[in-house]
């Protein structure tokens, strides 16, 4: 049985559409990535998911039972982390812990065994008499994990866990969250950072409220067959803003010192070389290279803008 499934959920805000039928499934031991941009329906739906929304069409299924006439069940057995901390800042890590483990009415002895387990992959340990407001963000994002894990949910719900955070925080979170999926957990995860895609089993890619692909993210990028090239220069901005003079805007993605051109008429290497030339445009060299999600996500989005 699929612990999660989401089927044609739809959502509108007055005139706006936040989801247009959107479908996804989370596995068992599975790390599902709903990746996209700010405003793109990703916190919509993980409200929707965890019944803290209704959706106007559509259902969610959790573990084979329909969330909407199964809130307490659901709610009694999936963990949500929402984007904002929303944890008590006035009170200690241990008893913020506490208190979730209350709220979900686990044994005193039991929350005890726990919070030792969470101590250990958490490192919250050494600060668990600190104060919420007094610890870091990447602290503050870990402790919010550890209390959505006091009464150990099967499916897991987190809304861009890594927003704002450090980058050594951000590699530690996913750890804990691949060691969880190792021991069985269903992780549905969103993020705006492309990169954070190959760390995923699945992705769904979403933009202004619709899935535009899903799957493996090494089988998405693969599906990208424009030829891609990576022109590198001193000054990558001002090398993005002349290739757009030349070649279609959409056509042209800045990448750390260089940018990523998609070879949509099939131009070819020595030709892109000799327009460059020919336009005078400064560059140190242009390779061939594999798209990433990025490349893979900004052509699906060109391809849903102006279809062919």
């Amino acid at each position: 049985m699929v612990p999660l499934t989401v089927e044609n959920i739809k959502k509108s805000f007055g005139n706006v559409q936040a989801l247009r039928g959107v479908n996804l499934q989370v596995a068992k031991g599975q790390i599902v990535g709903l990746i996209g941009p700010d405003g793109a329906g990703k916190t919509t739906l993980m409200r929707i998911v965890v019944t803290l929304l209704n959706a106007d069409e559509g259902e969610i299924y959790f573990l084979g039972k329909p969330t909407k006439n199964n809130i307490g069940f659901v709610r009694a057995n999936v963990g949500y982390m929402p984007q904002r901390f929303s944890l008590y800042p006035d009170l200690t890590v241990e008893e913020n812990l506490r208190f979730f483990g209350d709220l979900f009415d686990v044994p005193q002895a039991v929350q005890t065994k726990r919070m030792e387990k969470l101590y250990q992959f958490s490192r919250l340990g050494p600060f668990k008499n600190r104060r919420a407001d007094a610890l870091s963000g990447g602290m503050k994002q870990k402790l919010a994990l550890s209390c959505m894990l006091m009464h150990e949910p099967g499916v897991m719900v987190l809304d861009e866990p890594t927003y704002g955070v450090d980058p050594v925080s951000r590699a530690e979170l996913w750890d804990i969250l691949k060691q969880l999926a190792s021991e069985g957990k269903s992780i549905l995860v969103s993020t705006a950072y492309m990169d954070e895609a190959e760390l995923c089993d699945q992705v769904g890619l979403i933009f202004k409220g619709k899935i535009l692909a899903s799957g493996k993210p090494t089988d998405l990028t693969q599906s990208l067959k424009r030829p891609i090239y990576l022109i590198t220069t001193n000054n990558a901005h001002q090398l993005y803003l002349q290739l757009q003079t030349v070649f279609p805007a959409q056509d042209c993605n800045l990448f750390g010192n260089g940018v990523h051109l998609i070879d949509r008429k099939q131009l070819g290497l020595e030709q892109i070389k000799k327009t460059l030339l020919d336009r005078q445009i400064e560059f140190h060299d242009i390779q061939p290279i594999q798209p990433d999600i990025e490349d893979t996500f900004l052509e699906l989005i060109h391809q849903r803008e102006v279809p062919a």
